[in-house]
């Protein structure tokens, strides 16, 4: 049923939850498994070369994410194809799950950004109106 399928992953153990069950799924329906993590950029930089640090600071933050990540697949014997980029996180996740024409965006219900989220509302809910393909949200 899901041929190819995303996860976005900023590190939190809710996130971790919804990996669990994206390979479940993925494994259960021999799906292409990607795996998103984006380092948020807080300002709107003014040279390139301010992106292409905070790309390097992303990776590098998400070093041990993706090794968890991989074994955690490795485990469940599916192959995960990883991404890590800096930019705007509900933006970038919804943009890539386009690109990649992905059946499922599986997501964690909330992340490291409590704050934000009794501020401005939660980012799960603004992936959840605008991606186009279905998405599930993990508790």
């Amino acid at each position: 049923m899901f041929s190819r399928i995303l996860h976005a992953n900023d590190g939190s153990e809710h996130a971790f939850h919804a990996l669990s069950l994206a390979l479940e799924i993925a494994r259960q329906n021999n799906s292409e498994l990607h795996m998103v993590s984006v380092e948020e950029i807080d300002y709107m930089p003014e040279f390139l070369e301010e992106v292409r640090e905070e790309t390097g600071t992303a990776a590098r933050r998400y070093h041990g994410v993706l090794q968890r990540a991989r074994t955690m697949a490795e485990a469940s014997q599916v192959r995960l194809q990883t991404h890590v980029m800096a930019g705007h996180p509900v933006r970038d996740v919804v943009l890539l799950a386009a690109d990649l024409k992905v059946d499922l965006l599986v997501i964690g219900a909330t992340g490291h950004s409590a704050l934000y989220e009794r501020m401005v509302g939660s980012r799960a809910d603004r992936i959840i109106q605008l991606a186009q393909c279905p998405v599930l949200v993990v508790k």
